[in-house]
């Protein structure tokens, strides 16, 4: 039988860029954004808030965009502040790569086994499946979910009672399966 574990995000990521009024590097967006319009050009960023001195940074969204090439949809979400949409901005490698940003995950997701019937089996089928693109070590994800040590986990790995398609060591942040035999 196969089980199914699922990485979750619990919160949005922590933004990773230096603060320009602290020795910080750290923000917290919050799903907040602001929107300007000059004339017919639109400017939208998202609002995050230094993590120690509590100074404002924008990430941009849209620069000096024709309003009528935005989707009225977006538009909608940007002056609703949705949180969805911050995640999805924070997500998408274009505006992280355009605002010189890394995310750090720590302590923003959960793994959600679905239960511990599956310890007791003899050789154990997972599928990890990911709900976003979040950065985890297969070893962590492993030892969390068995209630095992990283170190038990690479001595299994060495041992080949724990086996992949994909390689455990390093991240990922896609989905993938493992068997583990006892």
């Amino acid at each position: 039988m196969l089980n199914t574990w699922v990485v979750v995000p619990t919160c949005l990521p922590l933004v990773l860029r230096r603060c320009h009024a602290c020795t910080s590097g750290r923000f917290r967006a919050n799903g907040k954004f602001r929107v300007n319009a000059h004339h017919k050009l639109i400017d939208a960023w998202l609002l995050a808030l230094c993590t120690a001195c509590g100074e404002t940074t924008k990430l941009t969204v849209l620069e000096r965009r024709n309003v009528r090439t935005v989707q009225p949809e977006l538009l909608d979400r940007l002056h609703d502040n949705d949180l969805g949409l911050a995640a999805e901005l924070l997500q998408d490698p274009g505006v992280r790569r355009r605002n010189r940003i890394a995310l750090d995950w720590d302590d923003a997701w959960r793994l959600d086994t679905g239960g511990s019937d599956h310890l007791d089996r003899e050789v154990i089928d997972v599928s990890v499946r990911f709900a976003a693109r979040i950065p985890v070590r297969p070893v962590r994800l492993i030892a969390e979910g068995f209630g095992l040590s990283r170190a038990e986990v690479e001595r299994l790995i060495r041992e080949g009672n724990l086996v992949s398609a994909v390689r455990l060591s390093g991240r990922l942040t896609g989905d993938f399966g493992f068997t583990l035999k006892r």
